[in-house]
């Protein structure tokens, strides 16, 4: 890695833990300015010095020149796969295989007419859902909404909830989880 590249990893490790240079400085005994020309790749840290400014941005040495792995970013059609949920007439359909590993696990629901998810929650995390086609019915507790193609639901997996198609026609919905719940 040549010192360019560190200074900009540097740089956005810092901007992902939402310090700015000067309080990053202080937290390691450095000037703002020896900060600065190191993001631009002009000065290069000793060991100790690049050890100390990882610490202070909740990472070390081997993860910081970690090698990215080569996951897979784009996912086609064949990749997904399908089953059936333990509801009345609904699919699930993993569009990100093995997606339980990672921070949100998104899945496509189809329901049939007159069909329902599973109950699910309480559990930790948050849901997210928008709808591709029909029209679901969203229970969450003893609460409900009618939500049609095209809008979305967002909340908090405090209590159970379930998803229905009161209608004649099927429905479809991109539902999200985090952390992973399917």
């Amino acid at each position: 890695m040549q010192m360019t590249e560190i200074g900009e990893k540097l740089k956005q490790l810092r901007i992902r833990t939402n310090l700015t240079q000067e309080e990053l400085a202080s937290r390691c005994d450095l000037s703002k300015g020896f900060i600065s020309q190191m993001e631009r790749g002009l000065t290069s840290p000793s060991i100790a010095t690049l050890v100390d400014i990882l610490d202070s941005l909740g990472t070390n040495l081997t993860e910081f020149f970690k090698e990215p792995d080569n996951a897979q970013v784009v996912f086609k059609q064949e990749d997904a796969f399908t089953t059936e949920d333990t509801g009345e007439d609904c699919q699930l359909c993993w569009v990100v295989p093995n997606a339980q590993k990672n921070i949100m696990e998104p899945i496509i629901v189809r329901i049939g007419p007159k069909g329902r998810t599973a109950e699910y929650g309480p559990h930790p995390g948050e849901v997210m859902g928008f709808i591709l086609s029909g029209t679901v019915v969203l229970h969450i507790n003893k609460k409900h909404w009618k939500l049609r193609k095209g809008e979305c639901f967002y909340h908090t997996a405090s209590g159970p909830y379930y998803l229905e198609n009161n209608t004649g026609n099927p429905a479809e919905v991109l539902w999200i989880t985090s952390p992973p719940n399917f």
